[in-house]
């Protein structure tokens, strides 16, 4: 017998051998069960994925002498001239080269004839949105109401193309890409059955260049077994089909983790000198960071399409990265996809990106700094310019590096040696770290009130002269002023003046006077003072005196 490619020699002959495809062929066989035969069906999905073998079983399903449960027996005679594509019953068409009128007003004439053997008449019509759009109107009328021995099955990969008013008419079935472990599953059960000794990497590099189909993987094998013979082993199978090795992108990770910059050049040179794209590349060390965040979230492996021999590998890596850094890796990775397309240098690009990425240092949250700090773990030092560093563990962090608690993870940028940054934040954990007393308030009253005056110098100034502490509760903190005004203009401000001191003393601190009054006081209070104050910019003629009497809180004085 001639020599078959394994695709054709193992093609499914009934709806169990259909891999990946579960949801169609179930709906299929209790169709036929029910007997609720639909007219006119369409498959659609993409390549290599079952849709016209699927075509091809129903057929012998529908018209097979001795089906047993449902399924063709593929020993009566109709099913052996189905599978020997010798029966008239049984027409298949190629929707891409017979795609004019012309062939469909043939179609439509033959329609009309019964079957010679079988019970049913089916039309296969496969990458059926290639007929022209006259072919599709003069198929309508016979698609709706064909004669009741007659069923239609059509096949597309570009479901799109396909007019709606055709769509319509037929019941849909969408086939999906199939999975990764079906695949190897697939490719290793044929193996056995072949005498072909492969292992589980060599069938993932197949099975992932396959990409979902099916029949894609097939070709591939076929094309391995006679490059390497019966005994197919990874190494050769990568060079044969200008793979990148897997190992190279471990390499990456693990000298980002070691701070090895040799091996950015080595990996950029090996790149190179394979001839492989560096594009491929870029691709695969995106989908490797991936892989870690996908195991660092879950804390399993089962998510990643991978070698079982990369599994371990990855489970290794639970403990280093952290989500805040993979999400910045990916990111710039993102980044340099796009960037390279355009790159009239691909390889100076790859080398200049693995450094910045060998290069990036640990970003750490606000709450992992505060914990270290009251652990003792972080010491807080400041050099003689005035810039400060906290180091925890052999790992220094800068001033910058601290942010807010909603934005978790932080860039570990250049920073810039400011003597005027570092007290502040030094005051502001040290007002964390310990408990809130009138002493400690007293001490920082001066440095909360240049602050505020600082940044709110014309409207604010004036008022904190005439105010001190007198009192603290661990809560609210009460103050005396000089000038009877002073409570009512300061409670314009209020939510300023909460915010600034939230910031400033590490915990809310609730700014109230000694004479204090209700809520409804303090309201009709306000609403004198704007009336007063609206009062009196009416009498005022001059411009500028309304702005700062009615907008800026000021008053005349007499």
């Amino acid at each position: 017998m001639a020599y078959q490619v394994t695709a054709r020699k193992w093609r499914p002959q009934k709806f169990e051998d259909v891999v990946g495809q579960e949801h169609i062929t179930a709906t299929l066989k209790n169709a036929i069960k029910s007997n609720r035969i639909a007219h006119a069906y369409i498959f659609t999905g993409p390549r290599g994925v079952g849709k016209t073998t699927t075509a091809r079983i129903l057929a012998k399903a529908l018209n097979c002498e001795n089906p047993k449960d449902f399924e063709p027996c593929n020993e009566c005679p109709m099913c052996k001239t189905i599978n020997d594509s010798q029966t008239m019953d049984i027409i298949e068409i190629d929707g891409a080269s017979n795609r004019g009128i012309d062939e469909i007003r043939t179609l439509r004439e033959s329609v009309k004839y019964a079957p010679t053997r079988g019970k049913y008449k089916i039309y296969i019509i496969d990458e059926v949105h290639m007929l022209t759009k006259e072919s599709f109107n003069a198929f309508l009328k016979t698609l709706e109401e064909p004669p009741a021995h007659t069923i239609f099955v059509f096949a597309t990969t570009d479901i799109h193309k396909v007019p709606l008013t055709i769509i319509s008419r037929c019941q849909r079935f969408d086939f999906r890409r199939i999975q990764l472990d079906t695949i190897k599953s697939t490719l290793s059960n044929i193996a056995k059955q072949e005498n072909i000794s492969i292992d589980d990497k060599t069938l993932t590099l197949i099975s992932k260049k396959a990409d979902g189909a099916l029949r894609d993987a097939q070709s591939l094998f076929d094309q391995v077994i006679s490059f390497c013979g019966d005994n197919i082993d990874s190494e050769t199978v990568s060079k044969m089909l200008n793979l990148i090795d897997d190992d190279l992108f471990f390499t990456i990770s693990d000298a980002i983790l070691e701070k090895d910059f040799n091996v950015v050049f080595q990996t950029t040179d090996k790149i190179y000198q394979n001839g492989w794209d560096f594009i491929d590349f870029t691709d695969g060390l995106l989908e490797h960071f991936r892989n870690i965040l996908t195991v660092i979230l879950t804390e399993r492996t089962e998510l990643v399409e991978t070698a079982e021999v990369y599994r371990t590998k990855y489970a290794n890596y639970i403990q280093t990265f952290s989500k805040g850094d993979l999400l910045r890796i990916l990111n710039y990775l993102s980044k340099l996809q796009q960037e390279l397309r355009y790159s009239n240098n691909q390889k100076l690009k790859i080398e200049i990106a693995l450094t910045n990425l060998v290069g990036l240092e640990k970003s750490a949250t606000l709450s992992e700094i505060i914990s270290g700090l009251e652990s003792g773990n972080i010491e807080i030092k400041t050099n003689e310019s005035g810039s400060g560093t906290r180091e925890k563990s052999g790992v220094t962090y800068s001033p910058k590096q601290i942010v807010p608690e909603k934005k978790r993870e932080i860039k570990s940028d250049p920073i810039p040696k400011t003597e005027a940054f570092v007290p502040p934040i030094k005051e502001k954990l040290s007002g964390i770290q310990s408990d809130l007393n009138f002493e400690l308030i007293t001490q920082k009253w001066q440095s909360f009130v240049d602050d505020v005056c600082k940044e709110k110098s014309f409207l604010l100034t004036p008022l904190f002269n005439n105010v001190k502490p007198i009192n603290f509760d661990g809560t609210n903190l009460q103050l005396e002023s000089s000038d009877p005004t002073t409570e009512s203009s300061l409670l314009l401000h209020q939510e300023y003046i909460d915010k600034k001191s939230r910031d400033f003393f590490g915990k809310k601190v609730t700014i109230k006077f000694a004479s204090e009054e209700s809520p409804k006081a303090k309201s009709t209070a306000i609403k004198d003072t704007k009336s007063s104050k609206s009062a009196k910019s009416s009498k005022i003629t001059d411009p500028y005196e309304k702005i700062i009497i009615a907008d800026l809180g000021g008053r005349e004085i007499n």
